[in-house]
């Protein structure tokens, strides 16, 4: 890396919580003026920094060093001290004071000033008063300097830094002095291992309370973005020690601790079975989701009762078809029963039995309301049925500014029925706060696919639903007869029950395709080929906006990180960009939101495109679906290339086309779920490119990755919700 030294002249551009940063700095060597962009923290003018970075040529705004790391120095020429009082930020100090105090004391006036600060009465124009408060602001710029020396010197990311300034001021150092592990709970971005590097630089007792706590609840926390709703305590305590490195003892009291706090809830099913050791807020999530959907089953119905022979008599000819006998139970049950279950893989009919439920419930006047766990799961919810449909975060009404979902038992959804599709995707916390705001009386119908990969948060809501037997479950296995002209169905549905897809390529018009390449390197290829010319060319498809590649993987040459680099490239070598770390950000490109952001309406999983990119200060908009969001510089992490996703990712979304890789190097992943969600986002076209034997891996493995959840047993439990 390229090293820069000199005075800070100008901050053009300073964000407070990722301490991104554009500048002018007046070199030291050359005494000219550049531009420096990237993260520092509390940024001055006059300040003097020691720059490491590399130097790059923008096309609009020209040559710019872009900062990796700093470290701040006093100034110690007479000119640098002038321009360091007299930037503004010693109250009481200006230019024409700064001269003065410069001109008497010279490069010692730092010194002074630190040291003998009532030296300054000598200077002409300070009385008491301006002293005073002279003394006061440079105790105040001296406290944050310590801070941000403290920071830096135990190697913290100054994005990071510049958080924790916020968040604890003057108080930081003494702060995580005194407990530096508070950082992994009170700073988001910063976790364990960063809390813990600190500690061991601050010579942390290894077996200190506060480490085995910290410990512990990033072990749960690590536990929950795998999809665990508890951990077995046994379990629990072998991680612990090989994380920590310290005696299994140390465990219990920490938990107790902790338990004490609320932090933690330890339960058992019974005193001989193994103990369950729970973040508070997910115990609090799964036993609340239990109790509530007891509720539901045992409140009366507020709704007048139906004739099912004269409502399905009636329904067959105003929709024009004619329903099986597992839809017209489904169909039955929904007018009967308070939480109904309708499972099924595509092509089985889920859908049509919505559209007749739908129909029968509008003519009786009752309040429906249809919603999905992401927007576009809802979006086409809305188009397979002709009805309003929206996203579970908008049907409860979050607000970032009143702090979270406006519907709850206090205000209630007014609604007698409740439709939710794609079911498998709502974890343990989403499901909390739907369940509690639906009133007695009201149906819940859970509409998904038990055979998907299950949501990406923690918890395993509709299978375990399913599996408790306290509800009505309707699984649809037949596959319609429109439906079994499409090979992406039929080789779902075949993939399922552990069947391999034919190994010829089939019809012509196939839908369905299976590519052999063996090395990496060929299947990256072919998929580039398939993407930019192959596909388009044979069935007319855009793409960037119909073709959609998913990868098993992050990483590897085609994982979804390598892919995207590959195909931004091919599809959209855009000269107007934005570069953060290996990656880069060009207009047009299309694009992901990877969490949740309530504030701006777009959630984890949306896709978009690059509208408009603005590089000084770097920011940029997106279009997701029509509608255009902004995305200041400390946001742009909330959004990655997306012409290639995890298939986790593609969950709940639909696509005119999907490419996706399969080879033994993904054999970690290789499971049928995996394969089978994969398959069944396609709705035009499937191809898999890739390796026989990978691809027979993941048929055959059909065990999928066990999650450690209790709600299938709470609903079963006669007590209904409470603790084991």
């Amino acid at each position: 890396m390229a090293a820069l030294t000199g005075q800070l002249d100008k901050v053009t551009y300073y964000n407070e919580e990722s301490g991104f940063t554009v500048a002018r700095l007046i070199r030291e060597d050359r005494e000219v003026s550049v531009t420096v962009v990237g993260p520092l923290m509390n940024p001055r003018p006059g300040d003097v920094l020691h720059l490491e970075g590399d130097w790059q040529q923008h096309p609009t705004f020209g040559r710019q060093f872009r900062v990796v790391s700093f470290k701040i120095g006093y100034p110690t020429t007479e000119k640098s001290i002038r321009n360091y009082l007299g930037s503004g930020h010693i109250k009481g100090i200006g230019p024409e004071m700064a001269a003065r105090i410069v001109a008497r004391f010279g490069r010692q006036t730092l010194a002074v000033i630190e040291d003998d600060i009532q030296r300054l009465r000598d200077v002409k124009g300070i009385g008491a008063k301006r002293l005073a408060q002279i003394e006061a602001a440079w105790t105040e710029h001296r406290d944050l300097r310590e801070i941000m020396l403290f920071l830096q010197a135990h190697e913290l990311p100054t994005g990071h830094a510049a958080k924790i300034l916020s968040h604890y001021g003057q108080d930081a150092v003494a702060v995580l002095r005194s407990n530096p592990y508070r950082l992994a709970d009170d700073i988001q971005g910063i976790g364990f291992k960063t809390a813990d590097r600190m500690a061991r630089q601050l010579d942390f007792d290894p077996a200190a309370p506060a480490r085995v706590e910290a410990g512990l609840l990033h072990l749960l926390k690590e536990s929950a973005d795998e999809g665990h709703v508890y951990r077995p305590r046994s379990e629990l305590e072998q991680h612990l020690t090989e994380l920590l490195g310290v005696d299994a003892n140390l465990m219990t009291a920490a938990v107790d601790r902790l338990v004490a706090r609320r932090r933690l809830v330890v339960d058992r099913k019974s005193a001989a079975s193994p103990a369950r050791v729970y973040l508070a807020a997910l115990h609090h999530c799964e036993v609340s989701v239990a109790g509530d959907l007891l509720r539901l089953r045992h409140a009366p119905s507020g709704q007048r009762p139906m004739d099912p022979a004269r409502a399905l008599a009636w329904v067959e000819p105003h929709l024009g078809l004619r329903l099986a006998a597992l839809q017209r139970r489904a169909v039955e049950q929904s007018w009967h029963t308070s939480v109904m279950v309708i499972t099924g893989g595509p092509g089985t009919g889920k859908t049509t039995i919505i559209r007749a439920i739908l129909a029968i419930h509008d003519r009786g006047a009752v309040r429906i309301h249809l919603a999905a766990p992401t927007g576009r799961a809802a979006k086409r919810m809305a188009e397979a049925t002709g009805h309003r449909a929206t996203t579970i975060h908008r049907l409860l009404e979050y607000s970032f500014q009143k702090g979270g979902f406006q519907r709850n038992p206090d205000r209630p959804l007014s609604t007698d029925v409740l439709i939710v599709d794609e079911a498998s995707m709502i974890d343990i916390r989403l499901m909390y706060h739907l369940l509690r705001a639906i009133p007695d009386g009201a149906r819940l119908i859970l509409v998904g696919d038990i055979d998907q990969l299950p949501s990406v948060g923690p918890g395993n809501v509709l299978r375990d639903v399913i599996a408790s037997k306290c509800f009505p479950v309707v699984t649809l296995t037949e596959i319609y007869r429109q439906a079994r002209t499409s090979e992406i169905i039929v080789n779902a549905h075949r993939i399922n029950a552990g069947k391999m897809p034919p190994r010829e390529n089939g019809r012509k018009d196939s839908d369905f395709f299976f590519i052999e390449r063996e090395a990496p390197e060929q299947a990256l290829e072919t998929i580039l080929h398939l993407v930019t010319e192959r596909i388009p060319a044979r069935f007319g498809l855009d793409p960037v906006r119909d073709i959609q590649v998913l990868s098993p993987m992050h990483r590897g040459v085609v994982g979804a990180s390598n892919l995207n680099r590959a195909l931004q490239t091919a599809l959209n070598p855009s000269e107007r960009q934005l570069t953060r770390g290996r990656d880069r950000l060009g207009l047009n490109d299309k694009v992901m939101q990877v969490r949740n952001n309530y504030d701006k309406d777009v959630y984890n999983g949306d896709i978009g495109r690059i509208t408009r990119i603005e590089t000084s200060p770097p920011a940029l908009a997106v279009d997701f679906d029509g509608r255009e969001v902004a995305y200041a510089a400390e946001e742009l992490d909330e959004i990655v290339l997306a012409y290639a996703v995890s298939i986790h990712k593609s969950q709940g979304s639909e696509f005119a086309a999907v490419v996706v890789p399969l080879l033994t190097q993904h054999y970690i992943l290789l499971q049928r779920n995996l394969l089978y969600t994969a398959v069944t986002r396609g709705r035009r076209l499937v191809v898999l490119v890739g390796t026989r034997k990978a691809l027979a891996l993941a048929v055959k493995n059909e065990t999928p990755r066990l999650r450690c959840t209790a709600l299938q047993e709470r609903l079963r439990n006669p007590a209904g919700a409470g603790r084991f």
